[in-house]
């Protein structure tokens, strides 16, 4: 699948002024409500001790983990057991202008690529926190900026990098549809100067803190399109004023506090002009935000590795039994040292997946198996930190487990493994189609 040029302004001059103003930033603090981030002198290169850690955009990290600090485990715990959404750090988080990296300058945004967000992401995840509250804040605009009119551009975009709309709800999965998007059935009548949506939707996150939402709906049946991937087009959704007037939102709880929804239509009118690009091309417009999606994601998983591998060595370093650490003992190294190969590994793809996508360089496969290398260094880091701490890595105070719950999520969403696994084998090894 096609990989589109980054979400920042393409234009040289313009990266080059975002780069200037970064320079000037004097303090670390969180600027003014709406402000980019500014005057940090950006470094690509990596470290001097060659460690992956802060191999990139070292000042962003920095600024990214002190931001982090104010929000510590017992902020998060509270959070999760009543499921509730961490307004006050997506607050800080936007007020910084982390949010808004990737919206060009000229709506307001610091004009930065795909990189810089991942080095935002991957420091939220390893200072203990979730990205997942806000993530799509960053990329799910990008339909918007690539596909949207020039008039929609100058009413959302800047209103998006300020923080006076948040734009990170993303209507696609169904269901009775899953993965095989195609299948939707959410569908969007025209009736004059509007639209009229009937179906549903399900997974749909954030979607009760989000002002506005992207939503995929067919416009043509799939039995009347050309091929099953014509006949659907992407509305942007005035989430305030369809509540209560055709839309109901429907809590989901799950195993870890997501802020996941069911929603459903109901003869919901959306404006026609509020339609991006063509009828009928949605599917195509969709494709291209799920690359940046999933190295994103991919990234946060870097960062909860991280996180888990940082706390298994400290404790193994503290923690004694039978008169000596237990990192002494190399049943309890060597898998440390094993998350670690899994994690660098997985990091390099990641990096290589979000250079690929910002020089405009076809990277869905270097996209899926970014994100697939990362969940699973991810994921086999939890269960070693997990181990690593024995019964105490069951206490809630110690914020493993919680971490465990989270990260387990991306071995799932928003691609399965199994789905990767196929895309891989078919596109790259020229096997033949299971489905």
């Amino acid at each position: 699948m096609p990989c589109h040029p980054g979400f920042a302004n393409r234009r040289p001059r313009a990266r080059k002024s975002a780069a200037r103003r970064l320079k000037n930033f004097v303090s670390m603090g969180a600027p003014a409500r709406g402000r980019t981030l500014s005057g940090m002198t950006l470094h690509r290169a990596g470290a001097r001790d060659g460690r992956v850690s802060d191999q990139t955009f070292p000042e962003i990290r920095e600024a990214v983990r002190k931001l982090c600090a104010r929000f510590p485990g017992a902020y998060w715990r509270a959070l999760d057991r009543e499921r509730k959404y961490p307004t006050e750090f997506v607050a800080a988080l936007t007020e910084a202008g982390f949010l808004s990296v990737l919206i060009p300058e000229e709506y307001g945004g610091s004009g930065l690529g795909l990189g810089a967000a991942t080095a935002v992401l991957e420091e939220i995840h390893r200072s203990g926190a979730n990205g997942g509250a806000c993530h799509a804040q960053m990329y799910t605009m990008g339909v918007v900026l690539r596909h949207g009119s020039a008039a929609q551009k100058q009413a959302y975009l800047p209103k998006i990098a300020a923080g006076e709309l948040r734009l990170q709800a993303f209507g696609v999965t169904e269901p009775d549809a899953g993965t095989d998007t195609t299948r939707i059935t959410t569908f969007a009548r025209r009736d004059g100067d509007r639209y009229r949506v009937n179906g549903r939707k399900l997974w749909i996150s954030r979607a009760e803190h989000s002002d506005l939402m992207v939503l995929l709906c067919r416009t043509t049946a799939r039995a009347d399109a050309a091929k099953p991937s014509d006949g659907m087009s992407v509305l942007l959704v005035d989430m305030r004023e369809a509540l209560g007037a055709g839309l109901t939102i429907r809590p989901v709880r799950t195993m870890l506090n997501h802020a996941t929804t069911e929603l459903f239509f109901e003869d919901l009118g959306v404006p026609a002009a509020n339609l991006i690009g063509e009828e009928g091309q949605g599917f195509r417009y969709i494709l291209d935000g799920m690359n940046a999606e999933r190295i994103l994601i991919a990234a946060e998983c870097i960062g909860d590795a991280r996180f888990f591998i940082d706390r298994a060595s400290a404790y193994a370093r503290e923690r004694e039994v039978f008169g000596r650490p237990i990192g002494k003992n190399q049943g309890v190294q060597f898998p440390i040292a094993r998350a670690h190969v899994q994690m660098t590994a997985a990091s390099h793809m990641v990096d290589h997946a979000a250079a690929l996508f910002e020089s405009g360089q076809p990277c869905g496969t270097e996209a899926n198996m970014a994100k697939l290398t990362a969940s699973e260094a991810s994921w086999f880091a939890a269960d070693m930190c997990l181990q690593t701490h024995g019964g105490f890595g069951f206490a809630e105070e110690y914020d493993i487990e919680r971490k465990f719950r989270e990260t387990r999520l991306y071995q799932v969403a928003p691609i399965s493994t199994n789905l990767i696994l196929s895309h891989v084998a078919t596109h790259l090894l020229d096997l033949p189609k299971s489905f």
